[in-house]
């Protein structure tokens, strides 16, 4: 099995313009595409912009807010998988034979939900993840959150996403590791990243996945990132793949060599001897 390239975008979405951030992932997705990319992956909530409208910020119950034209309209403009920009996503999967990890606000039962849908080769929706550890300390307390860590299979690669927050939570990479991933895609969209990339680089290397994230450009943000779970190898004890510059609007590419991940994950023992009977307060 070849290694599996991944293209890591880094770049800003434009609120709340989702045509310019469609034309804009179509760009990305080509230039991925001309790269020999197998995969692109983009940051949180890439198509419809990672914002809210002003009056969530004020942090009311939401039944305080839920009749405001503001908020109404912001619900309304979640998308579906037979949304017109989406669909053409799917298209251009299709078209160019390559995968897109694509993310947005996706419609809920009653308010909307962040999202990330993984799409294969052929331009079929493989999974679709719902982001479980919502921000509730602040607006996206108005979205709906997941409830489960599901994994697809994207080239013989099982492969699942956790997103942004989900990050700061060590059971999300394990229930992935659990449903049997051997890799994470991480849609970011967040600053202060140096404590972060120390968190993504101890999921990769404790649950014995690669992972790789991408995170929009700016001060304190950008460091899109990869990591692989070889720590305890000949080589060194760095289990970098690479972390980007944090102001580089630009797309990056990391190499994951399943077959090595693979032979590393059956001779070592991370993960392989846990003793739930003792975790009682984790369920």
């Amino acid at each position: 099995m070849k290694p599996l390239k991944i293209a890591i975008v880094q770049h800003s979405a434009v609120a709340p313009d989702i045509e310019k951030n469609t034309a804009a992932a179509v760009k990305l997705i080509r230039e991925a595409s001309e790269n020999s990319a197998d995969l692109v992956l983009f940051p949180e909530c890439f198509l419809t912009a990672y914002c809210a409208p002003d009056i969530c910020g004020k942090l009311l119950p939401v039944r305080d807010i839920e009749g405001d034209p503001q908020f109404i309209k912001w619900c309304e403009s979640a998308i579906t998988e037979n949304e017109e920009h989406f669909v053409r996503i799917k298209n251009l999967a299709a078209e160019l034979k390559i995968g897109v990890v694509i993310t947005g606000f996706s419609k809920g039962k009653k308010y909307p939900q962040n999202t990330a849908w993984i799409i294969d080769r052929d331009g079929k929706v493989i999974l679709k993840y719902s982001k479980v550890h919502t921000c509730d300390f602040d607006w996206e307390r108005y979205l709906e959150p997941g409830d489960s860590f599901p994994v697809c299979n994207f080239d013989g690669i099982t492969v699942g996403c956790m997103i942004c927050y989900d990050r700061e939570y060590p059971e999300s990479a394990r229930e992935l590791m659990l449903n049997g991933a051997e890799l994470i895609m991480h849609p970011n969209c967040c600053g202060d990243m140096p404590p972060r990339l120390k968190e993504l680089s101890v999921r990769a290397m404790e649950n014995m996945v690669g992972i790789a994230m991408a995170n929009p450009p700016g001060k304190g943000m950008g460091n899109s990132c990869a990591f692989n779970p070889m720590v305890w190898t000949e080589e060194d004890f760095d289990n970098t793949v690479f972390v980007g510059d944090e102001l580089a609007e630009t797309v990056y590419y990391a190499d994951f060599d399943i077959e090595k991940i693979r032979a590393y994950r059956e001779r070592e023992d991370l993960g392989k001897y846990r003793k739930p009977r003792a975790y009682k307060r984790l369920v």
